[in-house]
């Protein structure tokens, strides 16, 4: 797997959820802060973002307009800054229960949305998604982001004509769509970032490491190893990596295979021998030394409280 893809699977946990909705007249609602991460997309019609306090003033948004919300800031959505906002409702699994729709079909003047939202464990946030702002808006453009599009376009389609396998497929599809979501913010959208996580992704040399690293965490790698990789010096590659991802190579590797392990005793039952040779280990006891020092509890601990929330997802 690739970078991207591995720190996404990294904090995910239980099941996406989508919805299409379809406003008329004066509406607004108030989505909470959760743990998770979500989009809004318009599909017809415009409406306003309402950014979390502090991240600047009301969006407009027309047809096509993308809104990812990557760290569950609080927002609100609606035809006008002005409107009152409602609260937004959910079901058990933490759904949205999207308002009813109006009666007959959708109108030229009504605003036509599809929305999502992905559940994620931020005890162990990636910093590659960590770097992301507040928002992300993607507007809609002739031409560009045509996988992105894509896969918006067979999402809605989907939601709103319901075929045998839909359950399956609307979930697959809420994965592909939020990495499409990311890595055209990252590698579309910020071309010119030299730094952060944005110029560590389009750097061949740190790419060519960090897919090293991810492949085989538990390799005993050395900065030379990687440098020899990236077509580096040792000293120019260390610096070049730690200047982009923000940690030293070998740090960077000691986090990833933590973070690894912490979601192997969330999600399995693998005995910790297992996990500390997964993990590059040799004994047991240099694992549970490390993950210690790394999430201030003892593996077994960890993994007893771990399990309920794995239970909830």
């Amino acid at each position: 797997m690739d970078v991207l893809s591995d720190a996404i699977a990294a904090m995910r946990i239980g099941r996406p959820h989508s919805s299409r909705s379809v406003e008329r007249g004066p509406w607004g609602v108030r989505f909470p802060s959760s743990d998770g991460a979500g989009f809004h997309v318009v599909l017809q019609g415009s409406a306003w973002l309402l950014p979390p306090a502090g991240s600047g003033a009301p969006v407009a948004l027309g047809p096509g307009d993308i809104v990812f919300m990557a760290h569950g800031n609080g927002h609100g959505l609606a035809d006008h800054p002005e409107t009152r906002l409602e609260d937004a409702q959910f079901n058990p699994d933490g759904s949205w229960i999207a308002p009813p729709r109006p009666d007959g079909p959708v109108q030229p003047g009504d605003t036509l949305m599809m929305c999502g939202a992905y559940q994620l464990d931020r005890r162990r946030a990636h910093p590659l998604l960590s770097a992301l702002p507040p928002y992300i808006h993607l507007p809609a453009r002739v031409g560009t982001h045509d996988r992105l599009r894509s896969a918006v376009g067979l999402l809605g389609a989907e939601l709103a004509d319901p075929q045998p396998g839909s359950d399956a497929i609307v979930p697959a599809l809420l994965d592909s769509l939020l990495l499409y979501l990311l890595r055209t913010w990252w590698l579309t959208d910020r071309p010119d970032c030299p730094a952060g996580w944005a110029g560590a992704l389009s750097d061949p040399a740190v790419v060519a490491a960090l897919r090293a690293l991810h492949d085989d965490p538990a390799r005993p790698w050395t900065v030379e190893e990687l440098g020899a990789r990236a077509g580096l010096s040792r000293a120019a590659f260390a610096r070049r990596f730690t200047t982009l991802v923000g940690q030293p190579p070998l740090t960077y590797l000691t986090w990833w295979r933590m973070t690894l392990a912490g979601r192997a005793l969330r999600t399995g039952d693998a005995p910790l021998r297992i996990l500390a040779q997964q993990a590059g280990y040799t004994s047991e006891f240099a694992f549970a030394k490390a993950f210690k020092r790394e999430y201030g509890v003892a593996p077994g601990q960890y993994r007893k409280q771990g399990a309920p929330l794995a239970r909830t997802a």
